[in-house]
């Protein structure tokens, strides 16, 4: 999640191996991604061939219907087969508020579009992109979360 700050050990992070996801449908070949925060969400395209993710304009807005507002536009321009969502863990593992708070956008994204959500373990995916000295953070990290989702796939 791009609004926490990043924890974890003072030497680069490797980011946690991500499980295969449930099982997502040959015929979902193209994917929109959310690295949700509560005053900014990074954004992804991608799909299942390339393996790779653009990143889009982060969405700025706070307040759940101007937020909803712009990932549906975004959803109608993209047109994705289902959306993938990263999910931040403290470094152990554990949950913690931004875990529960992004779970909680999963499920409404799920509710108010009616497309298969994915979520994927976002462990330093923010940490990665301003390491590797992403100009939109969010964007960055919302690519690595896809990029992890694609190459988890079969």
């Amino acid at each position: 999640m791009s609004d926490a700050p990043a924890t974890g050990p003072a030497s680069v992070p490797v980011p946690a191996p991500v499980p295969v996801p449930a099982t997502v449908p040959a015929h979902f070949q193209s994917f929109l991604a959310f690295d949700y925060g509560t005053k900014r969400t990074g954004v992804a395209s991608g799909n299942r061939l390339l393996q790779s993710a653009t990143p889009q304009a982060t969405i700025k807005a706070e307040g759940t219907d101007a937020r909803f507002a712009l990932v549906e536009a975004r959803i109608k321009e993209w047109q994705p087969d289902a959306l993938v969502v990263g999910v931040p863990y403290h470094p152990d593992g554990a949950p913690h508020e931004n875990t529960r708070r992004a779970q909680k956008f999963a499920r409404q994204l799920r509710g108010r579009f009616n497309l298969q959500v994915f979520e994927v373990d976002e462990r330093y995916s923010t940490t990665e992109a301003l390491s590797s000295g992403a100009r939109d953070a969010d964007a960055a990290s919302a690519c690595i979360i896809l990029e992890q989702f694609l190459r988890s796939l079969p």
